[in-house]
């Protein structure tokens, strides 16, 4: 871990003037080595990319937005069309022979297509975070589907949208269909109306997409009732009312609003998802295919109706010309449905491995047409190779959009691609995460069953590297994995593993893949559009200072003068500058900073609510006066621990858990808190210890101030009444070291005692890992968990 900042503590302090330290990948604001004379401005250096070199310290860094020449239009329009599960064959474009699709298919003659674009996940929630966020699984908020609970998927407080960056630079913005981020409420911050889309109507939640005829959708924060839905039977004989047709119907309503702003619309369709629910199967009634087959194609040809209807809405209203049409599925075939439905009937991968939630090609690799008659001065029905992803369509549309974008994205712009540029060489790498799976036949027999197990994979030019963990343990050593490498560029269809033939290139894409992921909590700095950002440290110590940075970028075109950085705290702390508050002027392109010394009271214990800081910038701006203001969440750490104690009776600075909250002195029942029964391992009761469901982190700051842990660590005797299928992986670590792995538990292999030594560690991390594959019953325990703290000499 490490990142908390103390005056007496390097870890989250500044670099010495003139250095430039990486740290982790949102440090940019602490790591950027600057220093600021008072009066002046420097740019702020981002971290060097594949394709953006570090630019010498004090020079201005030079972006796409000072790079280009204005568009001959303005700003372009963007439609963004993305399918749920459609396969990378199950398009004509992509060699389809079944199914129709002929409005798409004369998008790609008229456009491009991209045969080597990837989705963002081999499953729906994590791929549409990554669209949004413009991050991969590596370091999203959101990395699996939500199941049951909608609140699992929610985007994070820092996530900035592209639909934030557009509407901050005068796009008007829609999001119509699928949404799947967070609860059912319109208070909930992740909710598309606080996400930069003014307009939204479609399904909050990941499942109540899988609904058809709904009885109900969200209009903003409203809900709509669709009363006529209930009634099933009428449903089922095409009578209700069919949700995706009432999107196409907002899109063209929206697009006729907006025909004189610049706009930004996504149509998030939830076809051809199961189940296979569809009005009419059309051109198939008379195929002698299962019912599931003809719904299926059917769906897929009704979604590419959809894109002609839009296509043809832009073309009346005039705004072909300067509009920019996306259409991606977010990621491979699905193998669910009814009444015999069989995706190898329609070859939906094409010729390529897997589907979805398999990481071959045929789980990511998915179609991609890009379209628009006055914008890509490109031979019609071109074809690309360009290497791209669905998180690269964020900095891709800002790019066109003239928009300023968070630092620390991992896409990167394909506009010179879309232009019919070479982008250039690159050695930049794509990367996915599956953290465990579920059983499907087809998606299992591709995984050579291993479906259950997490897996990742990357890619970079044209090797694919794909690898399995023994089990959904992060925390086993690199042999203990089984990889995989592929040659794409001779076998796209992933059948000859390589790695043997290849170890030096099989070791590089391992440490890619293994640099590429971190553990959440993300760190991240929070960041506006209007080019204010703050980076406050991984948490504060209750009574002691730590430091935070404020930045103001220039995201416009003129220069702002007279610029003044303040930072409010809550009550009862104090905030004192370490440099220099106000600025005579900042250019274009640059970037002032203010480092400030921050001390939280000593009782201002993580219990007591969320704290938070709220940067303002203000500046003369012609002549009239501009001030913006930008809230970030602080996060406090309990002093450091004076006596022997039990960990249950400590305040710890942050608790995630698989399902409910992280009991005290109680088993977790998976419900609320308190309601579990006393801690119980193998028919012994502990009176303390804490209750945990996998995966679980639980984290305390121990200031050096500890010697010892010990415990008693299993599968708890509540989840053993339900099931003895339950397989956990405890771990302790210190300031992001491991020292202490469990190996697998099981209710068979019993209990284990532990006694580690965490003498001078800061953090304290306690991590159950799911182990195997029926996490429903990984309830599991630290019973008598107690730390001993360092005697004083």
């Amino acid at each position: 871990m490490g990142g908390f900042g103390t005056d007496d503590d390097t870890a989250g302090s500044s670099s010495s003037p003139n250095e430039h330290r990486p740290g982790t990948r949102r440090q940019f604001l602490i790591g950027s080595g600057m220093v600021l004379a008072a009066g002046g401005s420097v740019a702020l250096n981002r971290p060097a990319t594949a394709t953006t070199p570090a630019t010498p310290m004090g020079t201005p860094h030079t972006t796409a937005r000072h790079r280009r020449e204005p568009a001959r239009r303005g700003r372009p329009n963007f439609v963004v069309i993305v399918a749920d599960d459609l396969g990378y064959g199950e398009l004509g474009a992509y060699g389809q022979t079944k199914i129709q699709t002929p409005n798409l298919d004369r998008l790609a003659t008229e456009g491009t297509r991209f045969t080597d674009f990837y989705s963002g996940s081999p499953i729906c929630a994590p791929s549409r975070c990554a669209m949004l966020t413009g991050l991969h699984t590596g370091h999203s908020s959101v990395r699996a589907n939500p199941g049951g609970d909608p609140v699992r998927a929610s985007l994070s407080r820092r996530d900035v949208t592209f639909g934030e960056v557009l509407q901050a630079v005068g796009y008007r913005t829609a999001y119509l269909g699928k949404w799947g981020f967070g609860p059912e409420r319109p208070d909930q911050p992740s909710h598309p109306n606080a996400r930069g889309f003014a307009e939204f109507f479609g399904y909050i939640t990941h499942r109540h997409a899988h609904r058809y005829w709904p009885t109900y959708l969200w209009e903003n924060d409203t809900v709509v009732r669709y009363p006529e839905n209930a009634l099933g039977s009428r449903v089922l004989a095409g009578k209700g009312t069919y949700a995706p047709d009432l999107f196409i119907d907002r899109a063209a309503r929206f697009l006729e609003r907006n025909r004189d702003h610049p706009f930004l619309l996504v149509l998030s369709l939830n076809l051809p998802h199961a189940p296979h629910q569809v009005p009419d199967v059309g051109p198939y009634r008379g195929r002698p295919w299962s019912y599931g087959n003809k719904a299926h194609a059917a769906q897929i040809t009704r979604l590419d109706s959809y894109v002609g209807r839009v296509v043809e809405k832009l073309r009346e209203l005039g705004l072909d010309e300067n509009t920019l049409v996306f259409f991606a599925g977010d990621n491979g075939p699905h193998e669910e449905g009814n009444r015999g439905y069989d995706p190898r009937s329609f070859a939906g991968s094409g010729r390529l491995r897997g589907l979805k939630r398999n990481l071959y090609e045929g789980g990511i690799r998915v179609p991609m047409i890009a379209w628009s008659p006055g914008i890509m001065p490109t031979p019609t029905g071109r074809v690309s190779d360009h290497v791209w992803s669905l998180w690269d369509l964020y900095p891709t549309l800002a790019d066109f959009a003239d928009a300023p974008t968070p630092p620390d994205l991992d896409g990167l712009s394909a506009r010179r691609a879309l232009l019919g540029e070479s982008p250039g060489a690159s050695d930049r790498h794509l990367y996915w995460c599956r953290p465990g799976g579920t059983r499907f036949p087809l998606a299992d027999r591709a995984d050579r069953g291993r479906s259950l197990a997490l897996a990742e994979a990357a890619r970079q030019d044209h090797w694919k590297a794909v690898r399995f963990a023994p089990g959904r343990d992060r925390y086993v050593d690199d042999e203990e994995w089984t990889v995989e490498l592929y040659d794409l560029r001779e076998d796209p269809g992933e059948t000859t593993d390589v790695a043997a033939e290849h170890p030096d290139i099989t070791r590089t894409m391992v440490r890619l893949m293994r640099s590429s992921w971190e553990e959440p909590p993300f760190r991240s700095d929070t960041w506006s559009p209007e080019g204010l950002s703050i980076n406050p440290p991984e948490f504060l110590v209750a009574g002691k200072a730590g430091r935070v940075g404020t930045v103001f970028t220039n995201n416009g075109r003129g220069t702002r003068r007279r610029v003044r950085l303040d930072l409010t705290v809550p009550d009862g702390w104090t905030a004192e500058p370490l440099s220099s508050t106000t600025f005579r002027e900042v250019e274009p392109g640059h970037s002032v900073r203010t480092v400030w010394r921050v001390v939280p009271p000593a009782d201002a214990a993580p219990d007591k609510g969320e704290r938070r800081l709220r940067a303002e910038v203000s500046y003369r701006h012609g002549s009239s006066r501009e001030r913006h203001r930008l809230v970030a969440p602080a996060t406090v750490a309990p002093p450091a621990p004076a006596k022997n104690s039990h960990l249950s009776d400590l305040p710890w600075i942050s608790a995630t858990n698989g399902w409910g909250p992280v009991e005290r002195d109680r088993m977790n029942a998976r419900r609320r808190s308190g309601d579990g029964s006393r801690i119980s391992l193998r028919g012994r009761a502990y009176r303390k210890g804490l209750g945990v469901h996998a995966p679980s982190r639980v984290t305390y700051y121990l200031g050096g101030k500890g010697s010892r842990l010990t415990a008693t660590v299993g599968i708890d005797d509540f989840s053993a009444a339900h099931s003895t299928l339950g397989s956990v992986n405890f771990h302790v670590l210190a300031d992001g070291r491991q020292l202490y792995d469990s190996g697998p538990l099981t209710v068979a292999t019993g209990t284990r005692k532990i006694s580690v030594d965490v003498s001078g560690a800061d953090v304290l991390e306690l991590v159950v890992a799911p182990a195997g594959d029926n996490t429903g019953f990984n309830q599991a325990a630290w019973a008598d968990a107690f730390l001993t703290v360092r005697r004083r000499r």
